[in-house]
């Protein structure tokens, strides 16, 4: 299995910091509801309101002797005091009267077991320096996190773009990951600093104050609420005040700010000495606030979704991790020396999962006799004997190399061949992704500009891993070099169970096309859209046939082409209303109708159309919508006439427009009707709107060179530009 370095960097700081990373988040989660419970209680009495000389004035008054205040975290203010009755007490104050509102919190058994694990895992000293380190590389997991997904997405312009969901736990992972990035690297960061300041690793710049008193300061006795300095103080501003201890004249108060600490003379109410408190203080400070979240109910929930995130991470992490595992393939062993081999497979893939069906192909072509040799992309070079060249390749990220691609084609244009190279290149991909199978088109180009390398078939795409679909092409490309091969299918088990039950109500007879409409409704409510795909299983199959869904009323519509061979079109087409289907859909979110769209342009040939004749009846907006279709014969149109007159009564279309191939001995397909329109695709792509294409890859690829020469001609930037808005169901 081929990993990037980041990916496999990522894995394996994870795995040797598990352990601990599990409990600091966890610890973490609890931790994190501490200052949320005492932000609840009613001490808060918004303490910017009120001036230090004021609350020391009423607490005078309350009280025998005063011997401290202090803020605390969460801007409760708390006094020391002796009372009337000689006792000594601390407790919270209303700031305005003095009085007592409640006993000083006291921390709850289970938030000191969790600081204590969370701190030092009970380990005291070496606990400490092992968090620390935990710190550290939870800081690196998540650094190569953030490289990772600059990878995926294609970029850092394109972090926050949207993120294509092929399962739950790598879309989630993602997503949390971007949206909990900053809190997890506060997290980290706060936390080795707070190591380092206990470890005393940081600099420290000590300051003494230095006092002088004069006869002016002993002679000038003010009360206490006179305190000019103390009037400009309000609470807020405060961290703690100390009480002189005696009446002696060179007792003072030490006022302890914010940003300094001040020597405040008990009778004149004079600075004797400030001192500012050094940066590696304001910043201790400011680092156990983020850290624990204190003071802040909003940042503690933050930092509650940050940690409970991170348990997120590892479970899908690991899942992620373990699928691969199970999905692995194991790469071919070549049994000859790669000059003898005739038939070279080179395989681009960034997880591994290409090398599948590589190796079907590498297990046919040598069991046929020939001599085959397979390697990766980046170990491509001059193969002495090479006569026929097939090349299997996914894209990574957004349209990029795999990581064992990167040096394909600058390889390849420093390897010259003087004879005949017939080649085939197959891309891997989901179309769930804008630029799919976008490196395969590259490699496919780049071989096509080599002199005497010959396509023996065109670029084809396979959608998600289809068997049926690759094995279509390899029965093509098998024909074509008149080299008969056999594949043996993956073993799958199919369970019945988890299958849906359809019944068929209503079948068109098989057009001169031997083309059908099959309308089937579900025994069970289930929830669908048009662009959604039947998944269909032959009996005594494992490989399933994928029909794109028309949503008609609450039916499924199906447009179907009975292949002279084909096993499944040849069940659907003998099936007779009342029979039934067992089946399942699969979501295809990414080619879903636009209701948001002002103009939507509809690109389809053949039974392509399936889809949009749903799409069509969810256009409940009537926004403006074309359809170009490519059929054979008008014949061929009648099967769908009646469902498109109906739409374009209503005003759910807008206008149809129809290519044949072979009416009156002229050929006419859809993308030369569309050469006939430039302006409407030109407005339509200009103001946002959306051009859906579903139906043969053949027709897709002259549609998306027509769609790129617009771009270009008319206006003056790449298709690319214009991804978005351009969405694809073909086969």
């Amino acid at each position: 299995m081929v990993f990037s370095i980041w990916r496999y960097s990522h894995l394996t700081l994870a795995i040797s910091s598990f352990f601990f990373i599990l409990i600091a988040a966890v610890t973490g989660i609890i931790l994190s509801l501490e200052p949320i419970s005492e932000q609840l209680k009613p001490y808060d009495y918004k303490v910017e309101n009120y001036s230090l000389a004021n609350t020391i004035a009423v607490l005078q008054k309350q009280y025998d002797e005063v011997l401290s205040i202090e803020k605390d975290h969460n801007d409760f203010i708390i006094a020391s005091v002796i009372t009337k009755d000689g006792t000594q007490d601390r407790f919270y104050i209303n700031p305005a009267t003095g009085d007592k509102v409640g006993q000083v919190i006291e921390k709850a058994p289970l938030f000191q077991f969790a600081t204590t694990l969370h701190r030092s895992l009970f380990l005291k000293t070496t606990g400490r320096i092992i968090i620390c380190i935990v710190s550290f590389l939870l800081l690196l997991i998540a650094i190569i996190g953030i490289i990772l997904i600059f990878k995926r997405q294609g970029g850092v312009q394109k972090f926050f773009s949207k993120v294509v969901k092929e399962n739950s736990n790598q879309y989630y992972h993602v997503i949390l990951g971007r949206w909990c990035l900053i809190p997890i690297l506060i997290l980290t960061c706060t936390g080795i600093y707070l190591s380092f300041e206990k470890f005393s690793l940081l600099p420290e710049k000590k300051t003494n104050h230095t006092i002088s008193f004069s006869d002016n300061q002993n002679s000038n006795k003010l009360s206490v609420g006179d305190f000019e300095l103390f009037q400009n103080i309000s609470l807020d501003q405060i961290k703690t005040i100390e009480f002189p201890f005696s009446k002696d004249p060179e007792d003072y108060f030490t006022v302890n700010l914010k940003n300094r600490e001040l020597l405040v003379h008990q009778y004149s109410g004079s600075i004797l000495s400030e001192i500012k408190h050094p940066f590696t203080s304001l910043a201790l400070s400011i680092s156990l606030t983020l850290h624990t979240g204190r003071g802040s109910i909003i940042w503690s929930v933050v930092l509650f979704i940050s940690s409970a995130s991170i348990l997120y991470f590892i479970y899908s992490g690991f899942s992620m991790t373990i699928k691969r595992r199970r999905q692995k393939t194991t790469i071919p062993v070549n049994s000859i020396n790669k000059d003898e081999a005739e038939f070279v497979i080179l395989v681009g893939s960034e997880t591994g999962n290409t090398y599948k069906p590589a190796t079907l192909v590498f297990d046919a072509i040598k069991n046929s006799g020939k001599k085959i040799f397979i390697a990766e992309l980046n170990e491509y070079t001059h193969f002495k004997n090479l006569s026929h060249l097939l090349v299997f390749t996914s894209t990574y990220g957004r349209g990029e190399a795999p990581d064992n691609a990167k040096k394909f084609l600058k390889k390849l244009t420093n390897t010259q061949y003087k004879k005949q190279i017939q080649f085939s290149v197959v891309g891997f991909g989901s179309l769930a992704y804008p630029d799919f199978c976008a490196y395969a088109s590259v490699v496919d180009a780049a071989l096509q500009q080599q002199s005497n390398f010959y396509p023996v078939t065109s670029l084809y795409k396979i959608h998600n891993q289809s068997f049926a679909d690759f094995f279509l092409w390899a029965k093509e490309w098998s024909f074509k070099i008149a080299l008969p091969i056999q594949l043996e299918e993956p073993e799958k088990t199919i369970e019945l169970k988890k299958l849906q039950t359809f019944q068929v109500v209503n079948k068109s007879n098989l057009n001169q096309d031997d083309t059908f409409l099959l309308q089937l409704k579900t025994e069970k409510p289930i929830s669908f859209q048009s662009g959604d795909l039947l998944k269909y299983y032959p009996e005594g199959e494992s490989i399933p046939r994928y029909y794109s869904i028309g949503m008609l009323g609450n039916d499924i519509l199906l447009s179907i082409k009975k292949h002279p061979y084909g096993i499944a079109t040849s069940v659907l087409s003998k099936l007779q209303v009342g029979e039934k289907l067992y089946a399942d859909i699969s979501k295809n979110k990414p080619f879903h109708f636009p209701n948001k769209q002002k103009e939507v342009i509809m690109i389809a040939n053949g039974t392509g159309i399936a889809p949009f004749l749903g799409m069509l009846q969810e256009n409940t907006n009537n926004t403006k919508t074309h359809l170009f279709w490519g059929g054979r014969t008008q014949e061929s149109y009648q099967l769908y006439k009646p469902i498109l007159d109906q739409h374009l009564k209503s005003g759910k279309l807008t206008n149809v427009h129809v290519a044949y191939s072979r009416e009156n001995n002229q050929k006419q397909y859809v993308q030369d009707v569309l050469k006939e329109h430039i302006n409407l695709i030109v407005n339509t792509l200009s103001n946002r709107g959306t051009i859906m294409i579903c139906g043969s890859l053949a027709m897709e690829k002259e549609v998306m060179h027509l769609l790129e020469q617009i771009a270009f001609e008319k206006l003056h930037t790449k298709l690319k530009k214009f991804s978005k808005q351009i969405k694809t169901d073909c086969y």
